[in-house]
């Protein structure tokens, strides 16, 4: 990107002869320069893969959920394990996603929880195994967002795993291990 505006100025200067419009057209080229390694540095990081992609597209009736996420504070997070604790029905790739306490079902935040649960985490081992794919080439810390849906990714896992037999059953328990490498490394990372 710097030898691409360097060679800009170089020609830009060898072109006119004048100082004073040589000054002006140095800026105009910094301007236009500068423009574009903007414009190229925005277009490498859209085109990084998201961890989960279908989080920025999640339509729920007439309303737009945006990139939803669950745990905001700490009672958030109590309130997660709570409905972890009391039961939840994952069902299958295409069931829903069932909190099993009545009075915590009625609270907004489980809804937001099946929101993710049931839109956004990938529910087949081919979905789990690219996530796992993104989650080792994934460079720094997790974002929250991120954090929190490899986690539930994780419980999904552990969920299907008693109701499979055979292999399917050793690929639910590969893919349950690997997400939990893949978060106890986000832990431990500096």
């Amino acid at each position: 990107m710097g030898s691409q505006s360097a060679k800009i100025f170089k020609v830009a200067a060898t072109v006119t002869a004048t100082g004073h419009l040589v000054a002006m057209l140095r800026w105009e080229v910094l301007i236009v320069a500068l423009f574009y390694c903007n414009t190229s540095t925005c277009a490498t990081q859209h085109r990084s893969k998201a961890l989960f992609p279908a989080a920025v597209r999640v339509k729920r009736g007439t309303t737009m959920m945006f990139n939803p996420t669950f745990q905001n504070s700490i009672d958030d997070v109590n309130l997660l394990f709570e409905i972890l604790l009391t039961g939840v029905e994952f069902g299958g790739e295409s069931s829903a996603f069932k909190v099993q306490d009545e009075e915590l079902a009625s609270m907004r935040q489980a809804r937001i929880l099946e929101v993710i649960c049931e839109d956004v985490l990938p529910k087949s081992l081919p979905d789990i195994r690219r996530l796992i794919s993104h989650l080792s080439k994934h460079q720094g810390p997790l974002t929250r967002a991120d954090f929190e849906r490899t986690m539930l990714t994780m419980v999904y896992a552990a969920y299907r795993l008693p109701n499979t037999r055979g292999h399917q059953r050793d690929d639910w328990a590969e893919s349950f291990v690997s997400l939990y490498r893949a978060i106890k490394q986000d832990l431990t990372r500096k």
